[in-house]
């Protein structure tokens, strides 16, 4: 695990709370959402043969954000980073397993 040194900037708690009351997300939702919030980076990122990574220093979210790629994963975070549409965003993450539904 990696720590998260610096203070994090996004949403406050009431913020965060307003924000799940408006998606009216379920408990698994937000509890789901919560875990990502709280948890530092699951591992430090590595450079690999035709890849370059780093850190980017989030002014939105108040901490460094690593990036695997600078020709994708450092793009997003440009993305991120400057659209007023997203409210936080973070970096490796725990995994986590998704299942999709059949829609017939």
């Amino acid at each position: 695990m990696v720590e998260k040194e610096e203070e994090y900037k996004g949403l406050n708690p009431r913020e965060f709370e307003r924000w799940c009351q408006t998606l009216n997300l379920s408990a698994a939702g937000i509890e789901s959402i919560a875990a990502i919030r709280s948890a530092p980076p699951s591992r430090r990122v590595q450079g690999r043969a035709n890849n370059v990574s780093g850190t980017y220093p989030s002014q939105k979210m108040g901490l460094t954000i690593q990036f695997e790629s600078h020709k994708v994963e450092l793009w997003a975070i440009y993305l991120m980073e400057h659209d007023p549409n997203v409210l936080e965003y973070y970096d490796q993450p725990s995994c986590f397993k998704i299942q999709y539904t059949n829609k017939s």
